[in-house]
């Protein structure tokens, strides 16, 4: 009788994420035995610490390469420099989501179940403390993207994939003000996000099939196997075309690239402004580093068989982000059309054939991360009875009524126009030279056309800052507390900084772009 050989396990490779989804069931633990009136000072403790805790284990295994898990997880220069990442901005969106100066309780409901525009919402939604169960949340959704980057398998990814997505799915539910609109923006990123699962899942079966003739080898959905397949593989390429198109509409939805783009301004409109910022930053480093791993991983051997497919849906992630950013006249769909656009670049970067497309893209989604949660902490400081004034005409002449914020604001916009000495054209340098480099013209001429096209929004907002009289329905910019003075500070100096000095971080993903195989 055959004894069964369990895999090995490097606890101390896993910590970070171990660390994570353990603070998560500890938050569970807190919400069913600390008193209310603690909780919220405990949690956000609690979710501080277990991310600063996960942060120094990457550091401490920064020379970590190896496969664990029986080949489930993969640790190595790109795990641990997005982990990493992963960690610091989730940092950054807890001081927002802690915030209770800003809005008095929170920006979230006091009890979900309670029927939206009611009058007991609406004293809730002026008296009572926001739920607490939203760290819990972050900390799971947080644990599942560290797993996303470092998943070397399919099934594995899957798993992380509804770990950090359910989480999110509830978070945008839980706006303490225009219930209906967050309760409608969860529902719609809840069915369109089912739906992407489940094309993500189909793929791995239609994978696994075609990995079932590769000689010498069993099938799998582990990336040697997959890759090996990609090379040796009789069986017909339809399983791995339609598999691997069916595995790019899950992490292209999740990335929000066009034509899987359409959840996104509803979504980033409707969800609590923290959490909206959370999103926009976290889950586009964890999608941008599966996408990364498949198609530089599993997938490397197919690549003059994707490239021009995911280089027309670069394009058209890029044209339609660029176009539909002008006509929008909330800033926070502003903002979320900018997101789609800048997905698009960053698929540019991701279809560079080098390891400098690599780098490139890991050093972009750091320091769109940076400027996206700075953007996010302006907006939710611009308020009036009602709360956050997102209507564009309202942002008019805030440049009177508060010109510092109304010029932080304004730097953040020209950081996402690219302009020179901010980490924006950093950015686009970063993802735009290896593509030229390694061939890929037409999708740098399509990037500086589009970035062109971008600019006109942002600037167009810039204009209504300064350039227009404040009226009666300018709102006023409420002063900041200490939780969210420091998100916005750590985003503005990081910003600035990788834009003069972008060097040291340059050389790091340099350093860290190298596969595990």
């Amino acid at each position: 009788m055959n004894e069964l050989q369990l895999p090995s396990i490097d606890y101390g490779a896993l910590a970070p994420t171990l660390i994570m989804l353990g603070a998560a069931l500890l938050g569970v633990l807190v919400e069913a035995f600390v008193p209310r009136r603690h909780r919220h000072l405990v949690q956000l403790s609690l979710a501080l610490l277990a991310v600063l805790a996960a942060l120094t284990f990457v550091v401490l295994g920064a020379d970590d390469r190896l496969i664990t898990i029986g080949g489930a997880i993969a640790v190595d220069g790109p795990t641990l420099f997005l982990q990493g990442a992963i960690l610091v901005l989730a940092a950054m969106a807890l001081l927002l989501i802690g915030d209770r100066t800003v809005e008095r309780g929170g920006y979230f409901v006091a009890q979900a179940a309670v029927t939206a525009e009611s009058a007991e919402d609406r004293r809730q939604a002026e008296a009572q403390n926001g739920t607490t169960e939203v760290y819990p949340l972050t900390t799971f959704a947080i644990g599942g993207m560290l797993i996303f980057v470092a998943a070397n398998d399919l099934l594995t990814m899957f798993i992380a994939l509804e770990v950090f997505s359910l989480p999110l799915y509830l978070l945008c539910a839980l706006a303490r003000r225009r219930r209906l609109l967050s309760q409608e923006a969860a529902m719609k990123y809840f069915l369109l996000g089912a739906y992407a699962s489940a094309f993500f899942l189909f793929g791995v079966a239609l994978i696994y099939g075609f990995t079932a003739g590769t000689p010498g080898r069993p099938a799998g959905v582990d990336f040697a196997t997959v890759n090996a397949a990609v090379a040796e593989s009789p069986a017909s390429p339809v399983l791995l075309f339609g598999g691997m198109a069916l595995l790019s509409i899950g992490l292209l939805f999740k990335a929000a690239a066009a034509p899987f783009h359409v959840w996104t301004p509803d979504v980033y409109q409707g969800a609590p402004t923290p959490v909206t910022g959370f999103m926009a930053a976290c889950t586009k480093v964890a999608a941008f580093g599966a996408l990364l791993r498949v198609f530089h991983v599993a997938f490397d051997g197919a690549r003059w068989d994707f490239t021009p497919v995911l280089g027309v849906v670069a394009v058209l992630t890029m044209l339609i982000g660029a176009v539909l950013a002008v006509t929008q006249t909330d800033i926070k769909r502003l903002l979320a059309y900018s997101s789609i656009a800048n997905a698009g670049y960053l698929l540019v970067g991701v279809l560079a054939p080098n390891s400098e497309g690599i780098s490139g893209t890991m050093f972009y989604l750091v320091a769109y991360g940076f400027s996206v949660l700075a953007a996010f902490a302006v907006v939710t400081l611009v308020r009036d009875a009602d709360g956050e004034a997102t209507h564009l005409s309202r942002w008019a002449g805030l440049g009177r009524r508060s010109p510092f914020y109304a010029g932080v604001f304004t730097f953040i916009l020209l950081a996402f126009a690219g302009i020179p000495l901010t980490s924006g054209f950093m950015s686009k340098v970063a993802v735009f030279g290896p593509a030229l480099d390694g061939g890929q013209a037409w999708l740098v001429i399509a990037g500086v056309l589009t970035s062109m096209v971008l600019a006109f929004p942002y600037l167009r907002v810039v204009v209504l800052m300064w350039l227009s009289e404040p009226g009666e329905s300018t709102p006023t910019v409420t002063v900041p507390g200490g939780l969210t003075s420091a998100a916005l500070m750590i985003g503005v100096i990081a910003t600035l900084v990788l834009g003069v000095v972008p060097g040291p971080l340059l050389d790091l993903t340099t350093g860290a772009a190298e596969f595990v195989r």
